[in-house]
């Protein structure tokens, strides 16, 4: 199991990477050219949507950084871990979500990300 667990490591890695080169760079060694991500808010295809949709986060939520959140449990060419959206400073999560990568068995990169959203921020409340 210590292969999925060193997959969330980078997945969370690349989202929490402030310099876009350095990003492009980690989502070109995880991802395929072809990957899916699909959530209830994106659903995007190839590295340069999952990029997209990474700096969109960033912008969307400044200081804020994603972390795991839970367990991270893998089978075959399948790893499901949860992740959560704090506040740099510390503080409850602003966005708590679980997500399903699918590996691509020839080199183990993800091919896709299923993303459900458990807790998100209320639009009314701001």
């Amino acid at each position: 199991m210590g292969y999925a667990t060193e997959l969330v490591d980078r997945y969370i890695a690349a989202w929490n990477t402030a310099d876009d080169g350095e990003r492009a760079a980690a989502v070109e060694k995880l991802f395929t050219a072809d990957a899916t991500m699909t959530d209830p808010l994106v659903e995007v295809v190839g590295r340069d949507g999952i990029r997209a949709v990474m700096a969109q986060a960033r912008e969307m939520f400044p200081g804020h950084v994603f972390a795991p959140h839970g367990l991270v449990d893998g089978h075959h060419d399948l790893v499901r871990f949860g992740w959560a959206l704090v506040p740099e400073a510390g503080g409850e999560p602003t966005v708590i979500g679980f997500d399903v990568a699918v590996l691509a068995a020839e080199d183990g990169q993800v091919r896709a990300v299923h993303g459900f959203l458990d807790k998100v921020p209320d639009p009314s409340a701001s």
